[in-house]
């Protein structure tokens, strides 16, 4: 293997794994917050207990992120070095502000939250509450914004090779960021608030304590089908996006080989790119020119408009794209049966929809990796689109035995992080929100003044 290739998987590797704990993050802090509002309004403990046990699995969340996400700050500077010197004003520049701006004050407020429950008034313990929710969450507009920059840069120039910055909102703002964004948060929120309420669907089916188990499933399951919903239009325009600023990224997406108007939509198929045909194709005459231009006469390009050298993969775009699409139409699926059960009031009775839910969670996180997925492999071959090829970032000093031997030893360190995280949470899980229970710290009574004891 070439430098070049392993360095995208180790890059990948690190990346993949930590994106597992933004999602989630995402979801959780919604969930608390909800919850946390209802204690504050309706005064009653049972918010406050569901709350704090959601609490101490968001901290353990919170510590595998900030393990696993430290490796890639400093991959740019090691195996993409070319990179580095060629964007890194720009694409350095959000990264650097996620963690003035976002990073310690999330970390500063979730330890409040872990550690301030009798410290602080329940209106001040809801304070830092919605700020941990709002500096996750602005956490991922700074990568967000990295990112996309690198889908669709914008707002620079380039001189001596070098890309200079010329107008800081033109780049932060660029084509792809705003429907990235919520595209990622949404999906985020699909996967926190599932993760909640297979957890209270466990709970339940353990026969632990149900009104507290209930509350749980209720709450998160809500989240989940309003967001599943809301994720069909955003997933939609996100592909018209695409479509409009990366053609050859949707070709690859569809195994568009060719040209056409009334382009059909791909139901399922086996790319074969040496024959460029698609084996195995099931299609839907006119449906992705229908979708990406809202007529089935519109023109969509092929593969065949661009250079061999221009083109992505098209295997792992289209596998990872058509999975994505499956998995969240069935999460649409279970948010309508969801929705029926509660509406009436037997959710919590149909043991066979509480089993679905533990099943379905893992596909949450499939498709938010397939999505990624999809849309990185997609880019290729460039690192940032149309300006700096991914075979011309890489450090060349590295030599392959050295990559060969970090990757490994991220392998080993992940799996131990893995193992580790996940012993606790399910040791949390286990115990569930019982009566009284809070994080460290003990909980304050309502009546208790600002800063009381």
């Amino acid at each position: 293997m070439n430098s070049v290739l392993l360095a995208r998987l180790q890059f990948g590797l690190t990346a993949g794994f930590h994106f597992l704990f933004p999602p989630t993050t995402f979801g959780l802090t919604l969930v608390i917050l909800i919850l946390e509002s209802l204690h504050i309004r309706k005064k009653n403990d049972i918010y406050r207990d569901v709350s704090s046990f959601l609490v101490r699995i968001l901290g353990v969340v919170f510590v595998m992120g900030v393990a696993t996400g430290i490796a890639l700050e400093f991959a740019f500077g090691n195996n993409w070095a070319a990179y580095s010197r060629t964007v890194g004003d720009i694409f350095g520049a959000p990264l650097a502000a996620e963690g003035i701006f976002a990073f310690f004050l999330e970390s500063v407020f979730l330890g409040v939250l872990v550690f301030g429950r009798r410290r602080v008034s329940p209106q001040a313990y809801w304070l830092s509450a919605f700020l941990v929710f709002f500096a996750s969450h602005l956490s991922g507009v700074w990568i967000i914004i990295a990112n996309s920059w690198m889908q669709t840069p914008a707002g620079f120039r380039m001189e001596a090779g070098r890309a200079v910055l010329t107008d800081f909102f033109k780049a932060a703002a660029n084509p792809s960021m705003v429907v990235r964004f919520i595209h990622t948060v949404l999906g985020g929120w699909i996967t926190g608030s599932l993760a909640a309420a297979a957890i209270g669907a466990w709970l339940i089916l353990k026969n632990r304590p149900r009104e507290r188990a209930g509350l749980l499933l209720r709450t998160s399951l809500a989240v989940f089908i309003a967001v599943s919903v809301l994720q069909l239009g955003s997933g939609h325009v996100h592909s018209i996006q695409v479509t409009r600023t990366q053609p050859e990224k949707m070709a690859a997406f569809e195994a568009l080989w060719r040209t056409r108007t009334g382009a059909p939509f791909t139901v399922f198929g086996i790319p074969d790119e040496k024959a460029e045909t698609t084996r195995l194709a099931v299609r839907i005459p006119g449906l992705l020119s229908l979708l990406v231009g809202f007529d089935s006469g519109t023109r969509v390009q092929g593969l065949d408009d661009f250079p061999k050298s221009d083109r992505p993969p098209v295997l792992l775009p289209f596998a990872g794209y058509h999975l994505m699409i499956l998995f969240g139409l069935l999460f649409i699926l279970m948010a309508v049966l969801g929705a029926v059960l509660l509406a009436r009031k037997k959710a919590a009775d149909s043991r066979w929809y509480l089993r679905l839910l533990i099943i379905v969670l893992p596909l949450t996180y499939l498709a938010n990796e397939f999505g990624w997925i999809a849309a990185e492999v997609g880019r290729q071959p460039w690192a940032v689109y149309k300006v700096l090829r991914t075979a011309d970032a890489v450090s060349r000093v590295v030599p392959p035995g050295q990559v060969v031997f970090s990757l490994t030893m991220f392998t080993v360190v992940y799996a131990l992080i893995a193992a580790a995280g996940m012993s606790v949470i399910l040791r949390l899980v286990r115990r569930g929100p019982e009566e009284g229970q809070s994080p460290p710290g003990g909980t304050v009574p309502e009546a208790a003044p600002q800063g009381g004891r």
